[in-house]
């Protein structure tokens, strides 16, 4: 069969947590995420592997974590991810996100106009950068529809590091306190995009342009690092959720990623079912890539392979999703196992750490 226009977006991405509680608690009482699986890593099952996303877990909104307790920290370079970024409707969400993360003792940085979108960074305990970006205005800013990403397209001066106003930046937020998150401001559509870290932009076009068939929607460069090329990839015409985008870094001068605490294990893209994930594991094998087995992954099936630069790429099934063990009501409250786990529970359950899980959707004001 053919693969050809079948990649549908970002599915998840998976990150290192050095504390399952202390994760657990940032992502659902200050991001007001929903934690939809509690279960453990089906390669290690001695540690926990937590799922985040919105109320069913829909591919592109999912945020999971394999807690490698009291890891070291890692550190970002080539071969790994930069930050993910989830999304916001508009600048009115965004500065509320800021104010409320402020006001939760989180550092921000930004609203920083990144011309497509505006978005603002921080970073959760562990390390990880995030991102919430706004929809707007989009990728036809500066080119037609039709032609989105034929032509590189140079920053505007007033965006770059060196020209900002940085005083204005750091002083602009909401006005008023946000103790709860508010419609407007709910990152329940998931992730705009993930970014990260190549050696060579055309080797990376060859990868996820040529072979995965995503559209390539932009070609600038990093609006914080102008010497460093910035391209996008996505599906269709590049709708936040399918977007993945690479820094381009100088292999002589930036180090290999470092994995640990706060990095990103791996990132997944979407297929629509497991006929459509063996025609590509066929097209990976034929292009000469390691390429694993497909593996059941209980909630999604799974094949992995990696970028040009070695970054773990997983390719995922969109179903049968998070309720085929458990009502969607109660994602998240009990230790699920998949069946040839389930004789060992008792033995798992033992060096696990019970967690502590909120209510959803939570009663309460996020807390410091």
């Amino acid at each position: 069969m053919s693969v050809e226009g079948t990649i549908q977006g970002l599915h998840h991405i998976t990150i290192v947590s050095a504390d399952a509680q202390r994760t657990l608690d940032f992502y659902t009482h200050v991001l007001g995420q929903r934690f939809i699986k509690q279960t453990v890593n089906f390669d290690d099952p001695g540690s926990y592997h937590l799922y985040f996303g919105n109320s069913t877990g829909q591919p592109g909104s999912v945020i999971t974590f394999f807690e490698w307790p009291g890891a070291a920290k890692g550190h970002p370079g080539i071969g790994g991810t930069h930050h993910f970024a989830l999304q916001v409707a508009d600048r009115d969400g965004l500065l509320k996100w800021k104010r409320r993360l402020t006001d939760l003792g989180v550092a921000v940085d930004g609203p920083l106009d990144r011309h497509y979108f505006t978005s603002i960074y921080f970073h959760d305990p562990d390390g990880t950068i995030l991102e919430i970006a706004t929809l707007g205005p989009g990728w036809t800013i500066d080119e037609a529809p039709e032609a989105i990403g034929t032509e590189f397209r140079e920053p505007p001066a007033e965006m770059l590091i060196r020209n900002r106003d940085e005083a204005r930046i750091r002083a602009e937020t909401w006005p008023e306190p946000v103790p709860q998150i508010t419609p407007d401001m709910a990152l329940n559509a998931g992730m705009h995009h993930i970014t990260a870290i190549g050696s060579d932009i055309n080797r990376t076009q060859a990868f996820f342009g040529d072979l995965l068939g995503m559209r390539r929607v932009k070609m600038t460069n990093n609006f914080d690092d102008p010497k460093s090329a910035h391209w996008y990839w996505g599906v269709g015409d590049g709708r936040p959720g399918t977007i993945i985008t690479y820094f381009e870094r100088d292999p002589d001068n930036e180090p290999r990623m470092r994995m640990g605490a706060g990095q990103t294990h791996h990132f997944a893209l979407a297929v629509p079912d497991p006929e459509t994930q063996l025609a590509w594991r066929e097209r990976l094998v034929k292009a000469g890539l390691r390429v694993t087995p497909v593996l059941d992954r209980v909630y999604f099936k799974s094949i992995y392979t990696n970028d040009p630069d070695g970054h773990i790429v997983e390719l995922a099934t969109a179903g049968p999703g998070f309720a085929v063990d458990e009502p969607q009501d109660e994602l998240g409250h009990s230790l699920k196992l998949p069946p040839w786990l389930e004789r060992h529970r008792a033995e798992i359950e033992g060096v696990l750490t019970p967690l502590r899980v909120p209510a959803w959707p939570l009663a309460e004001p996020a807390k410091e």
